[in-house]
Parts: C-alpha cells; sequence; structure tokens
C-alpha cells in the first residue's frame, strides 16, 4: 500500500500538516474582505461567490484537519508535544469556522448597513485579516525554527513576530469597538433584529484576529520550552 503524503511528510517534520491547514485557512480568512466589499456594494453575485468560495474552503480545512489528525505521530521523541500541535491546530480551524458564519449569515438575510459605517467596516476587516495573514507567516517559518531547536536567532525573529502580531490584535479590539460604538449611536434607525446580528458578526470578525493570536500564544509556549 503506498504511503499517504500526509504520513511521508511527517516523518521530515510534524508541522507539515499544521502548515498544509493554515494554508487553507489563510485563504479562507482572505475572502473576508470580498465578502464584506461586496456587501457594501450590494453586489450579490459577488457577494454569494465569495461565501460559496469561503464555504468550499472549510471543507477543504476540514479535511486537511481530519488527515493530520489521523497521521500526527503519537511518539514521545516528537520535538513538538502532540497536544500542542492539535492546540495550534484547533486554533487554526476557528478562523475557518468563522469566516464561514460570516458568510453564511451574509447570505441568509439582507446584512447591508448605512452607507456612513462602511468605512470603519472594511478597516475592521482587513486588520483582523492582515493578523491572520501574520499567523500564517508565522506558521511557515516553523521549520526553521525546527533545524535550530527553537533556539537563537531565527526564534528571536519569530518572538518579535509574535510580538507585533500582539500588538496588531490589540488594534483590531480598538476598530471593534469603534464600530460597536457607531452601531449604536444608530441602533434606533435599525431594526432591532439587525442591530442584534451586527452585533453578533461584529463580535466573529473580531474573532478572525482573536483565533489567529491563539495560534500565536500557544506558538510561544512552544518556543519558550
Amino acid at each position: 500500500m503506498p504511503t499517504t503524503p500526509f504520513a511521508a511528510l511527517f516523518g521530515r517534520s510534524p508541522f507539515t500538516g499544521l502548515q498544509a491547514h493554515m494554508a487553507v485557512v489563510r485563504a479562507c480568512a482572505d475572502l473576508v474582505p470580498d465578502l464584506v466589499a461586496a456587501l457594501c456594494a450590494g453586489d450579490d453575485e459577488a457577494l454569494h461567490a465569495a461565501a460559496d468560495r469561503i464555504c468550499e474552503l472549510e471543507e477543504q480545512a476540514d479535511k486537511v484537519k481530519h488527515d493530520m489528525r489521523v497521521h500526527l505521530p503519537c511518539s514521545l521523541f516528537m520535538p513538538v508535544d502532540r497536544r500542542d500541535l492539535l492546540e495550534i491546530l484547533h486554533a487554526q480551524d476557528a478562523i475557518a469556522d468563522t469566516a464561514q458564519d460570516i458568510a453564511e449569515i451574509f447570505i441568509e438575510r439582507d446584512m447591508r448597513l448605512p452607507p456612513a459605517l462602511d468605512p470603519i467596516l472594511v478597516e475592521l476587516v482587513a486588520a483582523c485579516v492582515a493578523v491572520v495573514s501574520d499567523a500564517a507567516e508565522i506558521i511557515g517559518r516553523l521549520d526553521e525554527l525546527l533545524e535550530v531547536g527553537f533556539r537563537g536567532r531565527q526564534a528571536e525573529q519569530v518572538e518579535a513576530l509574535l510580538d507585533t502580531l500582539n500588538k496588531s490584535e490589540d488594534r483590531t479590539d480598538e476598530l471593534e469597538q469603534a464600530l460597536t460604538r457607531a452601531l449604536f449611536a444608530i441602533e434606533d434607525d435599525l431594526k432591532p433584529v439587525t442591530v442584534m446580528l451586527w452585533y453578533q458578526v461584529i463580535a466573529w470578525i473580531g474573532d478572525l484576529a482573536d483565533h489567529a493570536e491563539k495560534v500565536g500564544n500557544r506558538l510561544r509556549l512552544v518556543i519558550a520550552r
């Protein structure tokens, strides 16, 4: 029986599955700005196209996650604790799940906001997706860290990137609060259910960055050990 790609690659690096999964997760998150741009423009065709692609990528991420769980070695001689890898995987997967949640509510209900709120919504989404991209870049450097035993200049560089990621996530919190305040200021002009759903959507958008930060925080623990 031929060796599966995942099983073969894990022989070289325990991070292969994480990197494959994060590549799909990142692609999924990268479509959220397109989704929001279509919403703001009232372009239903583009909205549905972006939502459909996000859902496809989320399903693909689930398949990669399953493959990783099946083939991840249980060996005590792995350079990284299996539990750490699975916790990072869980945080990454939550990013794709959240992107899908946003996509689904946008196509299930008319969620357009007053145009005055569009700029801060777009800014918030871009900032949150940028944090996901930062996390993906760090995940992509894990093999370098493995080669040097998570020490030295490479580890210091990754620590610096993690610090930047944390600061970027703090900025998304500020934008999330600003958008929430702006929504609160006009909520009397909107349907109550619309306000309620938008509070949830704003939280989900912020969660994209929150989950990416969790990826970084878990990696920081791995490096510190």
